[in-house]
């Protein structure tokens, strides 16, 4: 939520920048429509891009997680092959 939150305000400061450029008066009538729209567009971003960084965490921890299982299970076949005894090197990794 505060990412959120965030992207609204950086939106809602674009739209401020975006006024001062063209020196027109920041919240005269007439423009004043533009804070809303440009902190609802950015504040959809921003919870578009919390949402990926979501899925690609879960999707990260999920490979981590068979990867580790991958090298275990590595290890023990290795410990088998070997008569139960890991190398040194083995072990240190």
């Amino acid at each position: 939520m505060p990412s959120i939150l965030t992207w609204a305000l950086f939106g809602a400061a674009t739209r401020w920048w975006q006024l001062g450029i063209e020196m027109r008066p920041f919240l005269a009538r007439d423009t004043a429509w533009g804070y809303p729209v440009f902190a609802a567009v950015s504040g959809s971003f921003g919870y578009w891009l919390s949402q990926v960084d979501k899925r690609q965490t879960e999707i990260l921890a999920r490979r981590r997680e068979s990867l580790l299982e991958k090298r275990k299970r590595a290890r023990e076949r290795e410990g088998v092959s070997t008569g139960g005894s890991i190398p040194a090197v083995a072990a240190a990794v």
